[in-house]
């Protein structure tokens, strides 16, 4: 008796579904992920026990980081650096203290400003900081910092950012993120000149402290 042949046939599976599945969770996590920051300096926050978060949109963040010298040892001072995750808002702000210092931004260095995000070079040498190369900037930047002096007994520089902030975006909310090794005195005067403003009310940004961390 011969040996009865199964006929052997394709199998033929539709992903039509499935492609509109990937093409649906592509686009929500297009939507809404949050990019990294490029910041100029790493920092290390403390830790905290409070879960309280920071608000995803329309922050101004400041940075301060500890000072080094050209060997990586803490100086004892600090530098301050800001954000603000709306680029618009960004040149808007940017335009108003380019406006009142009587500093010339081209359109090309302004791009390259709202790209960056992070800032902290004194606005006297803000345009020639933004004409050069990628590199370049990346290395002067860290070295910078916005100044905290006050200009002739009125506002200092970083004061002034922040009013121009606050003018672009009245309901702009402030986050303070320092280094855990930050010297104190320069948070401290952070945080007197935001009083200053009669801003009183911001987020630290720390590291949430879990049971049995010391």
């Amino acid at each position: 008796m011969g040996k009865v042949k199964i006929k052997k046939s394709d199998v033929w599976i539709d992903m039509t579904p499935m492609s509109d599945v990937m093409t649906l969770l592509l686009t929500f996590f297009m939507l809404t992920s949050t990019f990294v920051k490029n910041e100029p300096v790493k920092v290390n926050t403390p830790g905290s026990v409070s879960e309280i978060k920071v608000p995803e949109n329309g922050v101004l963040t400041i940075l301060v980081s500890p000072e080094k010298d050209a060997k990586g040892n803490a100086t004892g001072n600090g530098q301050v650096f800001m954000s603000i995750d709306n680029t618009d808002q960004l040149g808007q702000t940017m335009d108003a203290m380019a406006s009142q210092f009587g500093v010339t931004i081209s359109a090309p260095e302004k791009k390259v400003f709202t790209a960056e995000s992070t800032f902290g070079v004194p606005m006297k040498d803000l345009s020639n900081y933004l004409a050069l190369p990628t590199q370049a900037r990346q290395k002067m930047l860290p070295a910078k910092g916005i100044p905290l002096d006050s200009i002739k007994g009125g506002m200092s520089e970083f004061q002034d950012w922040v009013d121009a902030a606050r003018h672009v975006n009245e309901n702009i909310k402030i986050a303070l993120k320092a280094d855990s090794k930050t010297p104190y005195k320069t948070v401290k005067r952070v945080m007197s000149e935001l009083q200053d403003m009669d801003e009183s009310h911001y987020y630290m940004i720390t590291q949430l402290k879990k049971q049995g961390d010391e």
